[in-house]
């Protein structure tokens, strides 16, 4: 990364994650970037801490009698580090836990691999997805997946909210219908749909346009922009790059609705995002964009806190949109949700500690 920043003067920025790009076009620096990130960092840039981090717990593990090796990712390299431990201790239980998919991921191909490096990832994939004694997964259609590449157990634990983050308190709710997005907006996250049924909502005088404030918070895509713009929504836009977490939370629990977008991607179904989880604990009514028979409609179908509309139906959106916006002028745009809790990261750790005490009374 300091190599990164040097090549393009940007010393001490935060490098965008996603791919996300305010240019229209890509440089042949940038394009070069990703080649090299892609084709030599395998599996990520992270690889570096392989070699010292086992040395390190080599020494700890014995010295420390530790139980169980728990390794996360991405980055995937932590779980490299399990695999490497798992060939020195053979009998200590090792818990792989995927955040996101790995060969499947939704940039996966935008790295632009040659075919020797695409089968290495495959290759790491399925020996750590085969040496891990469990393997967790954050939703069931990545559970579908995995299984495919045979693990010796699988169990799906989803991302989840902390209390201490999402505090209960009263918050005064905006007053225009702010319909809020907190997070990356890459080209894939792009609510096309949404854009359009607001202007057609906007032109039929369903929604007076005064009223509307499309909050944007986090990196945006400039190909977002540019849509947002065609579809004479500039007016609307409020753009915020950054907000520390606190003041995101913040926005979410005062936001009249809030927007989830899934990657429109091959992986689209399995997306369970650890901010959709947020969203659910700021108990706002949810715009979801996304399969509509994916993980995130499901639970959003049993926590009633909202709808997914898929990537084409501009006439489902419109409903729905047209639905908040009615409560909303009633100031009646409340939600009575079900299930939430068992979201929680307390609940969530239960099941974790179970799964331990499982694998470490048979060890």
């Amino acid at each position: 990364y300091n190599l990164y920043r040097k090549i393009f003067n940007k010393r001490g920025e935060v490098i965008p994650a996603g791919f996300i790009t305010e240019n229209k076009k890509a440089g042949w620096k940038e394009k070069l970037s990703i080649w090299i990130r892609g084709n030599f960092f395998i599996p990520d840039p992270r690889k570096y801490w392989i070699k010292p981090s086992v040395k390190f717990l080599k020494h700890f593990i014995q010295e420390q009698h530790i139980d169980v090796i728990i390794t996360t990712g991405p980055p995937h390299s932590m779980h490299l580090i399990g695999l490497t431990l798992k060939k020195i201790f053979p009998t200590l239980p090792w818990i792989a836990d995927f955040r996101d998919p790995w060969t499947n991921i939704d940039f996966y191909k935008d790295l632009n691999l040659t075919t020797w490096a695409d089968a290495k990832h495959h290759s790491l994939e399925r020996k750590v997805i085969g040496s891990a004694d469990v393997v967790t997964v954050v939703s069931e259609g990545m559970r579908k997946e995995f299984e495919q590449k045979h693990p010796k157990q699988i169990k799906v634990i989803p991302n989840g909210f902390d209390h201490q983050d999402v505090k209960n308190e009263m918050q005064v709710l905006d007053s225009c219908f702010t319909i809020s997005h907190i997070g990356t907006m890459n080209a894939a996250r792009n609510p096309v749909v949404l854009w359009s049924a607001l202007k057609e909502l906007c032109d039929e005088n369903k929604i007076k346009k005064s009223d509307l404030k499309i909050q944007l918070i986090g990196q945006i895509d400039f190909s977002v922009l540019e849509s947002v713009e065609k579809f004479g929504l500039t007016d609307c836009l409020e753009k915020t790059a950054y907000l520390t977490h606190d003041k995101a939370i913040q926005k979410q629990q005062t936001s009249q609705v809030l927007l989830l977008i899934i990657n429109r991607t091959a992986n689209a179904n399995a997306i369970l995002t650890g901010k959709f989880f947020e969203y659910l604990a700021a108990n706002r009514p949810l715009i979801g964009v996304g399969p509509v028979d994916g993980d995130a409609a499901a639970v959003l179908k049993q926590t009633k806190a909202g709808k997914i509309i898929d990537y084409e139906d501009v006439e489902g959106m419109k409903e729905l949109v047209f639905s908040y916006y009615k409560l909303y002028k009633e100031n009646a745009l409340t939600l009575k949700t079900s299930s939430v809790e068992s979201f929680s990261r307390k609940n969530l750790t239960k099941e974790l500690s179970h799964l331990i005490h499982q694998l470490t009374s048979h060890a």
